[in-house]
């Protein structure tokens, strides 16, 4: 019976995940903030109900390249470019400062031996979780707000700029590497993405075009492009797979059936895989006990990883011309940390940059960051749910997929009516929790 352990975990992260989302919900609260305290509470730290595994994290993984298959599929280039300089200007001063406050605390603090592992501490604070955000964004209704869309685009290039960041520190702590050749390969890949999206966009706009209706093969199909894509930016060109992941998503974007993709993939990320990923971020918090040295050193840096965040991307949006409110919200919503962080940390301890008993207050910094962040960025708004907003392509696509499945949904209770039976509770679109 042992071998099928991993169907009861699976069944009881989706269940509890989904009933602290709903609650989180009624007392005014993001509903990912539910999935990451289950996911805490579950865990080795308190409860000790579930524990990590090898499938849970594989499993976990799938869901942070289907989420930036995502993102990149709902993606406006026109849009990027058109934002490329204030997007840039935010994401460049968000990396930096993290950078340099993660490196100087390590230095203070002794965690950090050398210039390259103090580096690396600042490396884990550089990438913000461009999921949690948009997620709260959008169930807020705010993300299309001059701030939303700065968020999501800043994010964008922010999680690039930081895995280009992993890939130079942890090339630099391998003797066996050169930097030259790791440059060399990250700019390959960039190169080949761009042939790639020239070559392939257009076939893949044939392709679509080629059939009078959404077929599912559409999204098979892409869906494995993007495995694909994934496997060959980790494996030959030692680029993060999310980064290969959200390039395949973008060569897919724009095309005739992007929205039936998008929205097939949300299907399998909503029911199944996002869960997972949330609730693992709280099952990698093993323990809370710390002795008072390392408590002092997790609140302090803690205390780093959000105001860095703050700071850097505040000041870079005001510097784009964004006012103070508004850049303050910017600020707050680049504070989330998630998978690149913890993807990081993990990469750290395997090539001996920091020690492992270093991995409890980045991964309690990373949960913290992702229930905080919800928060803030839910009392930084106005109660008022039309300020701000803004006509932005960028997300669109993102209001897209959730109006299909809304009107999907209303279709089927307009077939349910006709056939006399009882429509979906709380009205034509039934909304759901």
């Amino acid at each position: 019976m042992e071998s099928y352990r991993f169907l009861l975990d699976i069944s009881i992260i989706l269940l509890l995940t989904k009933l602290f989302a709903m609650a989180t919900k009624r007392v005014d609260l993001p509903q990912v903030v539910g999935s990451l305290v289950a996911g805490l509470l579950l865990g080795p730290g308190v409860l000790g109900a579930l524990q990590p595994s090898a499938f849970l994290n594989q499993i976990a993984e799938i869901g942070v390249i289907v989420l930036m298959f995502s993102a990149g599929l709902q993606t406006d280039l026109g849009e990027l470019r058109r934002n490329g300089r204030s997007a840039l200007l935010i994401a460049a001063a968000g990396v930096f400062v993290p950078l340099a406050a993660g490196a100087a605390f390590a230095a203070v603090s002794g965690a950090g031996r050398n210039l390259l592992e103090q580096l690396f501490f600042g490396t884990i604070l550089t990438a913000t979780s461009v999921s949690i955000s948009v997620e709260t964004l959008r169930e807020m209704g705010k993300l299309s707000t001059r701030s939303g869309s700065a968020i999501l685009a800043a994010a964008l290039i922010d999680d690039i700029l930081g895995l280009v960041l992993l890939t130079l520190v942890t090339g630099a702590a391998d003797d066996s590497v050169q930097i030259g050749a790791v440059l060399l390969k990250i700019v390959g890949f960039f190169a080949m993405s761009v042939v790639a999206f020239v070559l392939l966009h257009r076939l893949i706009e044939w392709w679509m075009e080629s059939a009078r209706w959404d077929r599912k093969r559409f999204a098979i199909i892409s869906l494995a492009f993007c495995l694909l894509y994934s496997y060959a930016a980790e494996a030959f060109f030692g680029v993060a797979d999310i980064v290969g992941a959200f390039i395949a998503g973008l060569i897919i974007s724009n095309t005739m059936r992007v929205t039936y993709v998008a929205s097939r993939c949300e299907i399998l990320s909503y029911m199944f895989l996002s869960p997972v990923f949330f609730a693992g971020i709280g099952l990698k918090v093993t323990s809370l006990r710390l002795d008072p040295s390392m408590l002092a050193f997790t609140v302090a840096f803690i205390g780093i990883a959000l105001l860095s965040k703050v700071i850097g991307c505040g000041a870079g949006a005001l510097a784009a011309s964004y006012d103070r409110a508004e850049s303050l919200r910017i600020g707050l919503g680049m504070m989330a940390r998630g998978e690149v962080a913890l993807i990081i940390a993990n990469k750290g301890v395997a090539l001996g940059l920091f020690d492992e008993r270093y991995l409890v207050p980045i991964i309690l910094m990373v949960t913290v960051a992702a229930v905080v962040t919800p928060i803030c960025l839910r009392r930084s708004y106005p109660k008022n749910v039309y300020a701000d907003l803004v006509e932005s392509p960028l997300v669109e696509g993102y209001t897209e997929v959730r109006d299909l499945d809304i009107a999907t949904q209303a279709m089927l209770d307009i077939h349910r009516g006709l056939q006399g039976k009882p429509t979906t509770r709380g009205g034509p679109a039934g909304k759901q929790n």
